[in-house]
């Protein structure tokens, strides 16, 4: 997968660049100075959408004296604190048979019984794994199957991602990737009928069986 960026100005501010629909970054890595590029806010999308922040790029530099073209991951992305828009990338340039860590996201898929049949509550513990691998060997994700989460506090842990011995994991095997808790206990309350409210629906049901004596008294009357 490729992606196309300019050589940028430092002297310019980094606005000049975001009001011309390009995003302000930096190239840099072991053994390079780093070099300052802008990238095309559309292209830069459509391409972290395809490949996301765990899948090996080329990364190609116009402007330069001659062509060139370096395979990097998209390290870091700042956003905006209100539009949550790209403001600056990071992009890593990675070499051969060097290892690298950077952090994989966890996908949720499927549906948990404990959730629908129990009334459990889902806790995504990790948003993203860190790793360590070879480029080659990163994973554009970490799916994990919820539908294995049948009994409250049951959860499912990194070792039970059945990771191949290429992928080296930061965290404990024993951490929670995503659990089921039991319902908040201010739910149950609200579902579970209150002395009070038994005490007037008893009432009302009396005054009911008081109503019906009457209209019966009047009509033995008429």
């Amino acid at each position: 997968m490729e992606l196309k960026v300019i050589l940028r100005d430092t002297k310019k501010n980094p606005k000049h660049y975001l009001k011309e629909g390009y995003i302000p970054a930096v190239l840099y890595g072991k053994g390079i100075e780093n070099i300052h590029v802008a990238v095309n806010q559309k292209e830069f999308a459509d391409v972290l959408k395809e490949a996301g922040e765990s899948t090996v790029i080329d990364l190609v530099i116009e402007g330069a004296k001659k062509k060139e073209t370096h395979p990097v991951l998209i390290y870091e992305i700042q956003r905006h604190y209100l539009s949550h828009q790209p403001i600056h990338v990071d992009f890593y340039q990675i070499q051969k048979g060097q290892k690298i860590k950077t952090h994989i996201p966890v996908e949720l898929v499927g549906e948990a019984p404990a959730i629908k049949n129990l009334g459990g509550v889902l806790v995504k513990n990790m948003d993203e794994i860190e790793v360590e691998a070879l480029p080659q060997d990163l994973p554009h994700s970490f799916v994990v199957d919820i539908s294995k989460l049948e009994a409250i506090d049951s959860k499912v842990c990194i070792k039970d991602l059945n990771l191949p011995a290429t992928i080296k994991v930061s965290a404990s095997p024993e951490t929670a990737i995503v659990s089921v808790i039991p319902p908040r206990e201010e739910e149950v309350a609200a579902a579970a009928p209150t002395a009070e409210a038994i005490s007037e629906v008893k009432i009302e049901t009396e005054e009911k069986k008081a109503e019906r004596k009457e209209e019966k008294a009047g009509e033995a009357q008429s």
